[in-house]
């Protein structure tokens, strides 16, 4: 059974997720797409550290992940688990270190398929000439994220 509640942070609502394993969703939302189910401890400590990162004061998330996807897109999003903060990486360079080299674009369909924002950073992945590109949220968001992220990370 999956529950979610929804959370109001700096970059507007945020619908969290959880099933039986874990973190399985992360997703902004409408006030009309806002879920109000029961909050519990899971979910209340990934939005703690979400909001912590958005606050700048968080690199990395230790919050247990139930990710649901297919074999391909899950090897892709454990190569973006493994995106140091601060850091991109194109959707070539994903595929080839999933051994695939000319599956970029499925690449970036695995990205697009991401259900856990931020935490699984697919707002890390940038084109090949160094261009934001597709961002389910937004690339205004994206945009956002990785100019905090390359801020803080050159500020320390």
């Amino acid at each position: 059974m999956i529950t979610v509640c929804c959370y109001q942070s700096k970059i507007g609502r945020i619908n969290i997720s959880e099933d039986n394993e874990g973190i399985c969703g992360v997703s902004t939302c409408t006030a009309k797409d806002c879920s109000h189910s029961s909050q519990s401890k899971l979910k209340d400590e990934t939005f703690r550290q979400l909001a912590e990162y958005l606050q700048g004061k968080r690199k990395s998330f230790n919050v247990k992940l139930s990710l649901k996807g297919t074999e391909f897109q899950k090897s892709v999003w454990e190569q973006l688990l493994n995106i140091p903060y601060g850091e991109t990486r194109s959707y070539g360079e994903i595929a080839a270190l999933i051994g695939n080299a000319k599956a970029s674009r499925a690449v970036g369909m695995a990205c697009n398929r991401n259900p856990v924002m931020i935490i699984v950073p697919c707002h890390r992945i940038i084109g090949k000439k160094g261009c934001l590109t597709g961002y389910a949220p937004g690339i205004d968001l994206k945009e956002k994220l990785l100019d905090m992220e390359m801020e803080l990370k050159s500020n320390r």
